[in-house]
């Protein structure tokens, strides 16, 4: 009797050691594709941020000088996380800050003046967060006062907002 081999039976592994190595390669070029892409977002939006930024804060000034006290509120979050420090005091909230604005600004002796922010420094630390440095100056009837001021302000759904305010006044001018 003679003995024929059997045919080889198929194999239903042959063909899978393809398998790891299309998966390495689609994960190259996912790496290679997806990537960069997201980082070129990231990019764009940080590009972008100290123009939109820049146009909140002459948003701010423009609705402060035309004595619109809530359209230059805009401009901060609107939220009880919000802080302002200014001259020793820590003001918490949306609502707190507009109010500490009302009381020394449109109180019945008080005059809001014209606004003017100058020597703006933007340092765009992520697509989404940024610091603010610069100074700011009000001109009034009857005097000038000026300062520093530091913002942190994030990119929200509804643009860039201010959510931490640190101002402070410069010494006026000692009489001569």
């Amino acid at each position: 009797m003679s003995t024929t081999p059997n045919p080889p039976l198929p194999n239903p592994r042959r063909g899978l050691p393809a398998v790891p190595a299309l998966a390495a390669m689609l994960l190259v070029l996912l790496g290679l594709g997806v990537f960069p892409i997201l980082g070129f977002r990231d990019r764009a939006r940080i590009a972008a941020a100290p123009a939109e930024i820049r146009a909140v804060l002459d948003a701010q000034a423009d609705a402060w000088n035309a004595g619109d006290l809530d359209g230059f509120m805009t401009g901060y979050w609107n939220s009880e996380e919000l802080k302002f420090y200014s001259g020793g005091d820590v003001t918490k909230g949306w609502q707190g800050t507009l109010d500490r604005y009302r009381r020394k600004y449109q109180s019945k002796d008080a005059e809001m003046g014209h606004l003017e922010f100058t020597d703006l420094e933007i340092e765009v630390l992520g697509p989404d967060v940024a610091i603010v440095r610069g100074r700011w100056k009000l001109t009034r009837s009857k005097d000038s006062p000026s300062g520093l001021y530091t913002l942190l302000i994030r990119r929200f759904s509804d643009g860039w907002k201010i959510v931490s305010d640190h101002t402070s006044a410069a010494d006026p001018p000692k009489p001569s």
